[in-house]
């Protein structure tokens, strides 16, 4: 095996990336994993982790040259001092927005698995099953029945704590206790349960943070600062999990600053034959030969490769004969919310700062109901109470305003909705040649929007949310539905969806590329509808079930 030939690559090191150098290292296959930023090393590189708030020089806040510097990432949250290393540059990487869509990317090793929200969720028949129900997009080549397995194995190793609720439209998996909820949000919950006749629920949030010692990472210590990078490596990361699992197998070569630009489509086989790599800090270009590719650049990206690969046999790429290799890109639609302030336990508090919270499932469009739009959205919160930092009308300066703020404020109970976006063919990304990166590569322009049918489903989110805390008993509601842009759920779906027929999809039930079989994609470009749970633990039960299949077919010789 000479220098640059591998079994298997790897495009990607993020949460399929992952998975998939695991999978296919642990059956075997000497594998390099190329990731097109720099490394970070577990726990060595958490250089933040452990600081207070008053260790940064701006209170963990933003300042005006980040704004300057930053004009996507100052949309939201993710612009901040503690992690802006984490997050990709507006200058470096840029896109061309046709339609306002808000793309925040981590270029490291991990990827967006050292930020990611964690909220696991299996989905549901009726998930599987709605766009062949509602007559949206193509139908998925597989259902629950065949993914559930994979959930199980997925869940038993990332390490998701939870509670067994016995919800049909949320299968239970195989969890770790539950993070518990506190008094208020147990409270809430019953009452809930009860106004509504158990037709709506609010369950402690499914998450993958570990509750109990897991191989060699210890369990959360309660400090919600996961997005730091966890010392403990008590939430599932690449680096906490899957890249030691895959290195102590002595059968990974890990390959940073790496930015694969196409793969190498040979046509005579019909099959990939490897990659071509533009190395990020020197600008040259190096070749990289395997018998399988699995794509996981994350979904944007990893459509933008495939669209860069074998131009001269389709123009619009590998993977591109059917003409829906681009199209459909979704992701959850966000910012609508509902908080208010809930009486009655003033002497309580709880304990640690929880890496969690409640989540309500869906509940609109089942059981034969009929809204003016179709498939619904679930709900994520929590009831906390306020800190020192609120804002006390009646006493604003001197001794009594700082004897007040040692004082725990109101308990609030907040909640804000993810809704599902459906795959619409006109949701698009393309191959911007107008514009360059810093490494004088082509950008992808996006065109998505939402449409008729989130906006309709956006007003009852706004509503319900009112009507369910009111209904609970909370006071002063406050409702809220802004930026309407899609991009914020940071659930990038779609652009390579799996299906049935090689006419209407790009992959095949297995995530096989159907224009070359030994290519294989299990990020989120391959989904091929979104519902409104959180995605990232189908991609790895997709993930896993894929690299099963690959090394099987290689085997065999049928790849």
């Amino acid at each position: 095996m000479s220098a640059n030939t591998y079994d298997a690559i790897v495009i990607g090191s993020g949460i399929s990336g992952g998975w998939a150098a695991k999978e296919l290292t642990q059956k075997g296959l000497k594998t390099i994993m190329l990731e097109r930023g720099r490394d970070i090393k577990h726990i060595k590189d958490y250089v933040n982790a452990t600081k207070d708030p008053w260790e940064f020089p701006h209170r963990g806040g933003r300042t005006q040259k980040m704004i300057e510097d930053y004009p996507v990432l100052k949309r939201d949250y993710p612009l901040n001092e503690v992690n802006l290393d984490y997050w990709a540059s507006d200058k470096d990487s840029p896109y061309t927005e046709i339609k306002r869509f808000d793309w925040f990317r981590g270029y490291h090793v991990g990827g967006r698995s050292l930020m990611w929200g964690r909220q696991s969720y299996r989905w549901a028949d009726v998930d599987f099953e709605a766009n062949l129900k509602d007559g949206i997009a193509v139908d998925w080549p597989i259902r629950y029945k065949d993914i559930a397995p994979w959930y199980s194995y997925a869940e038993k190793f990332a390490g998701i704590s939870g509670n067994r609720d016995g919800l049909p439209i949320l299968p239970d998996g195989d969890f770790m206790p539950p993070m518990e909820m506190n008094v208020v949000e147990k409270d809430v919950s019953k009452r809930l349960k009860e106004y509504y006749k158990e037709a709506r629920h609010m369950i402690i949030g499914r998450t993958a943070n570990i509750t109990v010692p897991h191989y060699d990472r210890t369990n959360c210590q309660y400090r919600n600062k996961c997005w730091l990078g966890c010392p403990f490596g008590a939430y599932f990361s690449t680096q906490s999990a899957t890249l030691p699992a895959a290195m102590a197998t002595g059968n990974l070569t890990v390959r940073p600053w790496s930015i694969v630009t196409k793969i190498i489509y040979d046509k005579d086989t019909k099959k990939a034959k490897g990659v071509e790599v533009l190395d990020a800090e020197t600008n040259k270009t190096y070749e990289y030969f395997a018998k399988i590719v699995f794509v996981n650049a994350s979904t944007i990206n990893s459509a933008w490769i495939l669209m860069n690969s074998a131009t001269d046999v389709w123009e619009g790429g590998l993977g591109s004969s059917s003409g829906e290799l681009g199209h459909n890109l979704m992701d959850h639609h966000l910012n609508v919310s509902a908080s208010g302030r809930f009486e009655g336990y003033e002497d309580k508090y709880y304990f640690g700062r929880r890496a969690n919270g409640f989540y309500i499932p869906r509940y609109r469009n089942l059981n034969g109901e009929k809204r003016d739009y179709i498939r619904g959205f679930g709900y994520q919160g929590s009831a906390s109470r306020e800190g020192w930092s609120r804002d006390i009308a009646e006493l604003n300066i001197g001794g009594a305003f700082k004897d007040a703020l040692t004082e725990p404020g109101s308990w609030h109970v907040g909640m804000g909705g993810f809704g599902e976006t459906l795959p619409y063919h006109d949701n698009k990304i393309t191959i911007d040649k107008t514009k360059k990166d810093k490494w004088g590569l082509p950008v992808v322009a996006i065109d998505a929007e939402l449409k008729e049918n989130e906006l309709k489903m956006r007003i009852d989110m706004e509503k319900d949310g009112k009507e369910m805390l009111e209904a609970i008993g909370c006071k002063d509601v406050q409702t809220s539905s802004t930026n309407p842009y899609l991009g914020r759920g940071i659930h990038e779906m779609g652009t390579a969806r799996m299906g049935r027929d090689p006419k209407t999809s790009v992959l095949n039930e297995w995530n096989q590329v159907w224009d070359a079989k030994n290519v294989f994609v299990t990020d989120g470009s391959c989904m091929t509808s979104a519902a409104c749970q959180n995605p990232s633990l189908t991609y790895m039960a997709l993930t896993a079930r894929a690299a099963n299949y690959a090394v099987d077919a290689l085997k065999k010789g049928e790849i």
